[in-house]
């Protein structure tokens, strides 16, 4: 076998008796030590060498040469080479393989073992030492030779004792850690299941919570009612009687007496507003209050509220411009009043100088072929404005913004959310913005006539059977006389799992499904719906009252429409249910691209 390209020759030895492979032992040994390999690895390795090279004696022309192989980390190569012979057998191959790499080639006669060194080549200095070393190499005894094999085992032995012993110790290290392991997971599952005990009382709590929450705004709106009721009757006695005295004692009372008596008359009034506003409130939160659609002259109407406010500006010197639209509307023209009046005696009371003002318009329908459209009511103000983070309490009842602003005007807040309520019964939207400083504007949408937008003016219910699926009792009894309007027969689900049950056994037209529920919520009940091959063709309509942001539009695209639950309308569930999609929530546009 030829050298290999870039080798650097150390020595050749010929094997021709047993003592020549004593030689090669210690030799191989010598080479291996003096150019740095490991001390198993020269054990290893002179061990394979003798093994070889006893198996071999006896072979034509038997020698074995040793090189430095390898550019960089170079390795140490023996080969040995014979011309005639069977070769070395398959036990000592194996037995060589065991310690070493062993190539063996039998057509050209040759066993190459390589020695692979460390990361650094050793220097020309070195390597020529070896050389020199390796050649006033002296052999040995059979004795010596046993000798240094002995020692070499004893080496062997204390090393694997050492290695067993390093090996005993990490093992004991490793079971002790384990043990601190599995005490710390044993404490950590102890926590945790502490920490669920805890979540399972604090669920628990919360739906106690919720029920006494609930039981106390039914016990609120009751109150409401009652104490309205109660309240009505002396108030109008106060009220009759102080007009009486205006209109028919005059010539008896001197100029003090009729200042208090109309100061009586005026405050029996306000409170007997304040009375119906209360009573109203109630009765749109238990579904009780219906509007009664009719004719509405828009002209009279607000020429009535104009003459009623004309003098209402008394806390400073704002101006109150209203329109004066030729237009006749369909609505109720109690309600319609009540909202704009609200509306515009907030912004004169909120305005010391400049204008408060309301535009009518109108805006085109859908283009879906019914024809009709809405009108849009704005009130603007140049008053204190609100707040952008207080600008949805303000519809929460009985909360008002507090601030200088305050002083010397009365109130009550129940203007806003009375007013919001009262369009959501008309079938229309009410929403808000405003500036601190600069102002505020209010906008009313209400459709032109909302007979139109009734499922019975086309000849009954939009749908025979309607599910809806929410857990909030207040808003299913507020929600109820609209739903009425488009079914036939509600079904009511309070619990997101009761849902795709009572969808199967109803088979319904349409579902109304709201989407934050505390046990499983509207995403999940979608889900079901659309993977449920008999029910994934019944229309389902989400109500939410989360912002547009915070929404997985992903999840929903089984939805027909997403609706925003705070500003729900006839209209909007009509066109919702009929197909006419609009994907409206809080803080969104008025129309979605989304399919």
């Amino acid at each position: 076998m030829a050298a290999a390209c870039g080798a650097v020759p150390l020595v050749s030895l010929s094997l021709t008796t047993e003592q020549d492979v004593f030689v090669l032992r210690r030799s191989g040994k010598t080479a291996a030590e003096a150019l740095g390999v490991e001390p198993q690895d020269q054990i290893r390795l002179a061990t394979a060498l003798s093994e070889l090279g006893r198996d071999l004696v006896g072979s034509s022309e038997l020698s074995v040469s040793f090189a430095l192989v390898g550019e960089g980390r170079q390795s140490l190569r023996f080969t040995l080479l014979w011309t005639d012979g069977p070769g070395p057998g398959e036990e000592a191959l194996l037995a060589a393989s065991r310690l070493v790499t062993v190539e063996h080639a039998r057509v050209e006669r040759t066993v190459v073992i390589e020695q692979p060194l460390g990361a650094r080549a050793p220097s020309a200095e070195v390597v020529a030492r070896t050389r020199e070393v390796l050649r006033t190499h002296k052999g040995a005894t059979a004795v010596e030779d046993a000798r240094a094999q002995t020692v070499d085992l004893i080496a062997a032995l204390e090393e694997s004792r050492a290695q067993r012993e390093e090996l005993r110790r990490l093992n004991a290290e490793l079971e002790e850690t384990n043990r601190g392991v599995m005490a710390l997971y044993s404490e950590l599952s102890e926590e945790l299941e502490e920490t669920n005990r805890g979540v399972v009382a604090l669920y628990a709590e919360l739906d106690e919570k919720s029920r006494q929450l609930r039981e106390a705004s039914e016990a609120k709106t009751r109150f409401w009612a009652n104490v309205s009721h109660e309240l009505r009757t002396p108030v109008n006695a106060v009220v009759g009687l102080a007009r009486l005295l205006l209109e028919f004692d005059v010539e008896r009372l001197n100029e003090e007496q009729h200042r208090q008596v109309s100061l009586i008359s005026a405050s029996g009034s306000t409170l007997l507003a304040l009375v119906d506003e209360l009573l109203d409130v109630a009765k749109a939160e238990s579904g009780r209050l219906e509007p009664s659609f009719g004719p509405v002259d828009l002209r009279a109407l607000l020429g009535q509220l104009r003459g009623t406010l004309g003098g209402y500006a008394r806390h400073g010197d704002a101006e109150l411009v209203v329109a004066e639209p030729e237009m006749e509307i369909v609505s109720d023209d109690v309600m319609l009043t009540r909202v704009l009046r609200n509306l515009l005696s907030n912004a004169l009371k909120f305005t010391e100088a400049g204008t408060v003002r309301l535009d009518v318009a109108t805006e085109a329908g859908d283009g879906d072929g019914d024809g009709n459209g809405q009108v849009v009511f704005t009130v603007t103000d140049t008053g204190v404005g609100i707040p952008e983070e207080e600008q949805q309490q303000i519809f929460e009842e009985f909360y008002q913004v507090r601030g200088p602003h305050q002083r010397g005007r009365s109130g009550t807040g129940l203007g806003l959310p009375y007013a919001r309520r009262l369009t959501e019964l008309l079938g229309g939207t009410l929403s808000l913005t405003s500036t601190p400083g600069t102002g505020t504007r209010v906008t009313v949408r209400l459709p032109l006539d909302p007979r139109r937008e009734e499922p019975g003016a086309a000849g009954g219910p939009l749908v025979t059977v309607l599910v809806t699926v929410d857990d909030d009792d207040v808003f299913r009894a507020r929600i109820r006389p609209l739903l009425d309007q488009l079914a036939e027969r509600v079904v009511e689900v309070d619990r997101g799992d009761r849902a795709s049950r009572a969808v199967r056994e109803e088979r319904p037209d349409a579902v109304l499904l709201d989407l934050n529920m505390p046990d499983v919520d509207g995403y999940a009940v979608l889900g079901e719906l659309a993977a449920d091959p008999d029910l994934s063709g019944i229309p389902v309509v989400v109500i939410t009252s989360a912002s547009r942001d915070g929404l997985d539009h992903e999840r929903l695209r089984h939805a027909r429409a997403v609706l925003d639950k705070s500003a729900l309308s006839l209209s909007q569930l009509t066109a919702a249910f009929a197909g006419r999609v609009t994907h409206v929530v809080q803080g969104a546009s008025r129309k979605d691209p989304r399919p």
